[in-house]
Formats: structure tokens, C-alpha cells, sequence
């Protein structure tokens, strides 16, 4: 049961957030067996109409997030089923992760977020890349390319803030 109760403490005071999460979890944890997606095929169903025609929330029940996922006003949300969360991640509304189409009209391979990477609102996130471990990426921002841990970016296209030493 816990791994359904997962994200509850990083959505505390966040029911939509919750309630989503636990959705998630649940419709991840019954795509596990093709017996238990026959049997609860009608729950896969619900799933897909409430978490995305009704609140508007993309989250592919095969996408890999780690735990304690976090949801900010959880609108407009587009995740691409082959992106990978770290733990402790946070996701704030009109966010969009996945593949682009390449030039040989193949696509990429999705984005691969690190943990406690803090993700700001009208963010997008494309392409076979890399955020690391602790990285804040600013609101409006366009990620193309991979960013090193321990870093902020901001703009479009995202560039790393400059480091100031502190005496």
C-alpha cells in the first residue's frame, strides 16, 4: 500500500495532486500484469478520461516516476510515456516533456530527469537528454540540451546561470 501512498507528503495541503498521483500509481501498479489489466480494464479506462480529458493532466500510466513526485496546479501537464523521473521532482502547471521529431522524421528518445529537479511553470523539456541531479529550471524555459547537476537554467533556448562566490 505504500508504494500507492508514495507522493501524499510531497502533495500535503495539494488534493488534486494527491488524488492524481495516487491514480497514477494505482493504473501503473495493474499495467504490471496482463491479468490485471484485463481485469481492471475499466479502471484504465476511468483513468485515462478523469486524469486527462477532465483535468487536463497527460501522465502515461507506463511513464517511470520515482518517488515523492510533486504537482503544482497540475494543468496542461504533457508527459511523454518514455520520460524518466528521479525522485523527489516537482511539476508545476503547462509543462511539456518528451521526444522531437528529428530531421529524418524519426523521434529522439525522451528526456531523463535526475532527482529533486525542480521544474517551473510553461516549461519545455525535448529531446534525448539529461537533467542532473538538483537542477531548478526557470519558468518559461526551453531545455533542449543536458544540464549538469547542481545547476539553474533559465530562457529559451535554457542557459545555465553563472555561479556566484559567496566570501
Amino acid at each position: 500500500m505504500s508504494y500507492l501512498f508514495q507522493d501524499w507528503q510531497a502533495n500535503r495541503r495539494n488534493f488534486k495532486g494527491q488524488l492524481v498521483l495516487f491514480m497514477f500509481r494505482l493504473a501503473s501498479l495493474i499495467n504490471r500484469s496482463m491479468v490485471a489489466k484485463v481485469v481492471f480494464y475499466p479502471y484504465l479506462l476511468w483513468y485515462r478520461y478523469v486524469v486527462e480529458w477532465v483535468w487536463g493532466i497527460e501522465i502515461p500510466r507506463k511513464t517511470q516516476i520515482g518517488k515523492g513526485l510533486s504537482l503544482y496546479h497540475g494543468t496542461a501537464l504533457v508527459i511523454n510515456q518514455g520520460v524518466v523521473f528521479g525522485d523527489n521532482c516537482t511539476l508545476r502547471n503547462s509543462v511539456t516533456i518528451g521526444h522531437k521529431k528529428l530531421a529524418d522524421g524519426t523521434f529522439s528518445r525522451c528526456p531523463r530527469l535526475g532527482n529533486n529537479v525542480d521544474v517551473g511553470a510553461n516549461v519545455v523539456i525535448i529531446g534525448d537528454i539529461e537533467i542532473g541531479d538538483n537542477v531548478i529550471i526557470g519558468a518559461g524555459s526551453v531545455v533542449t540540451k543536458s544540464i549538469p547537476a547542481n545547476n539553474t537554467v533559465v530562457g529559451n533556448p535554457a542557459r545555465i546561470l553563472e555561479k556566484k562566490e559567496t566570501l
